[in-house]
C-alpha cells in the first residue's frame, strides 16, 4: 500500500456545499484531505449527502461552491472524462454484449492505446481478478461476485488516479460480500490506489477502511480510523450509528482534565471519558458499547455500575445477549462470549453491571444547521 505520510494531499475538498433547490443544503461545507494510497470510505444514512459528494467528485453533479483538488490540479469545472477516475458501481455497468476481455479492453480504447497494450492490460487484469480462464464469456454468463470482480478490473485497468466505489456490493448476499471486501482489500493493498467508498454499511466500513468519515444531513460528524470512531465517537449520532451502543441519561456534575462526573437520572454517580459535552449542569448521554458491560465480579470494585434487572437472554454462536432494564425502564445489552464465565441467570434476578470510565463517553447530540 502506497505511504499515507506527506505534507500535500492528493485529494482535497475544501468548504465543498450543494444545492438543488438554492435553499437547503445537501452537503453543507465538507471538508476532507485524503493521502495518495487512501481508503476513505463515506458512510452515513440515505440522503446523508454521502453519494452526492461522490458525484461531485466524478463531475456527474456541479459543486454549488468550493473546490475539489485532485494532485493539487482542481477539478471543479472539468469534465468527468478528464478527471482520470475509475467508477465502480452496485449495478456493475457491465457491457452486456461485449465478452469479458472486450469489457476490460474497451477503456484502453477509447484512450488510444496500441492493441499489443491493450491484450497485455487485459490478460493481466483478468488474471489479477481470477478471472483469466473467462476471457471470452458473457457478463450474463457470470455469477454476480465474478460480475463485480470484473467491474473492479475495468475500473482499475486504465490506472486511474482514484476510483470511487458506489454501494459496489449492496447487491450480493452476505457470504459473498464478505468475499468480496477481502477481494477489494487484497487489490487495494497490491496495487495502492486510492479509493473513495460510499457505504451504508458500517461492518464493511469498519472492516475496509483507513478512515471514515461519518455523515449526518450533509456534515461529516467526524472523520477518523475505525478503531477511533468505535472507542472514540465525537457525538452520540457517531455512537449510535456506528455498532451498538447503551444509553444511561444524566447530567454533568463535574469536569476533570480526562473525564466527567455524571449524575444519573437514578441519582448515582459515575465517571465517564470526556467527549463533546463537557459543561457543568447540562444533561448529557453516557454511551457503553455491550461488550464493555460486564458482571460485577469480573472487575470487582473498581469502575462504575449500575444495578439493573434481568429480562431475556439471545444465543447468538460466538457471543451471548444478555438484555437489562434499570429501575426507570433504561434498556442496556450486555455481549458475554459463549464460554463457561456465561451466567445462568433467571428472570427478573437483580444484577449490577460495571464498566471502566475510560470505555464509557458523556456525549450529546450535535448541532446540524439546516438552511442555506
Amino acid at each position: 500500500m502506497a505511504d499515507l505520510a506527506g505534507d500535500t494531499p492528493f485529494l482535497q475538498f475544501t468548504n465543498v456545499k450543494k444545492t438543488y433547490d438554492h435553499k437547503n443544503l445537501v452537503v453543507k461545507d465538507f471538508n476532507l484531505d485524503v493521502a495518495k494510497g487512501e481508503f476513505i470510505t463515506l458512510l452515513g444514512p440515505s440522503g446523508s449527502g454521502k453519494t452526492t459528494c461522490l458525484m461531485m467528485l466524478a463531475g456527474f453533479e456541479d459543486v454549488t461552491s468550493g473546490e475539489i483538488l485532485i494532485n493539487g490540479r482542481s477539478v471543479t469545472s472539468i469534465a468527468p472524462y478528464e478527471r482520470n477516475i475509475g467508477m465502480v458501481f452496485q449495478q456493475y455497468a457491465l457491457f452486456p454484449h461485449m465478452t469479458l476481455r472486450e469489457n476490460l479492453a474497451y477503456p484502453l480504447k477509447i484512450r488510444k492505446q496500441p492493441k499489443d497494450v491493450i491484450n497485455a492490460k487485459v490478460d493481466e487484469y483478468l488474471s489479477l481478478v481470477e478471472l483469466l480462464d473467462f476471457g471470452n464469456r458473457f457478463p450474463g454468463q457470470l455469477s454476480g461476485g465474478q460480475r463485480q470482480r470484473v467491474a473492479l478490473a475495468r475500473a482499475l485497468i486504465f490506472a486511474p488516479d482514484i476510483v470511487l466505489m458506489d454501494e459496489p456490493l449492496g447487491a450480493l448476499d452476505k457470504k459473498l460480500r464478505e468475499q468480496m471486501q477481502f477481494e477489494i482489500k487484497r487489490l487495494h493493498e497490491q496495487l495502492g490506489f486510492t479509493v473513495i467508498y460510499v457505504t451504508h454499511d458500517q461492518t464493511e466500513a469498519l472492516t475496509m477502511s483507513d478512515r471514515i468519515a461519518v455523515f449526518e444531513s450533509g456534515i461529516v460528524q467526524q472523520c477518523a480510523p475505525p478503531n477511533v470512531l468505535y472507542e472514540r465517537p465525537a457525538n452520540l449520532f457517531v455512537a449510535d450509528f456506528i455498532g451498538e451502543s447503551n444509553k444511561l441519561k444524566g447530567v454533568i456534575e463535574s469536569v476533570g482534565e480526562d473525564t466527567v462526573e455524571v449524575r444519573l437520572e437514578d441519582g448515582s454517580l459515575i465517571n465517564a471519558q470526556k467527549a463533546n459535552c463537557t459543561q457543568v449542569g447540562l444533561p448529557t448521554t453516557v454511551s457503553i458499547r455491550p461488550e464493555k458491560l460486564s458482571f460485577t465480579e469480573r472487575l470487582g470494585s473498581t469502575g462504575n455500575q449500575v444495578m439493573a434487572r434481568f429480562v431475556t437472554r439471545h444465543y447468538v454462536g460466538e457471543y451471548i445477549r444478555y438484555h437489562f432494564e434499570t429501575a426507570d425502564g433504561t434498556e442496556l445489552v450486555v455481549k458475554n462470549m459463549n464460554d463457561s464465565s456465561a451466567p445462568q441467570l433467571s428472570a427478573k434476578d437483580e444484577v449490577a453491571l460495571a464498566w471502566l470510565p475510560q470505555d464509557s463517553q458523556a456525549l450529546d447530540r450535535p448541532d446540524v444547521p439546516q438552511a442555506l
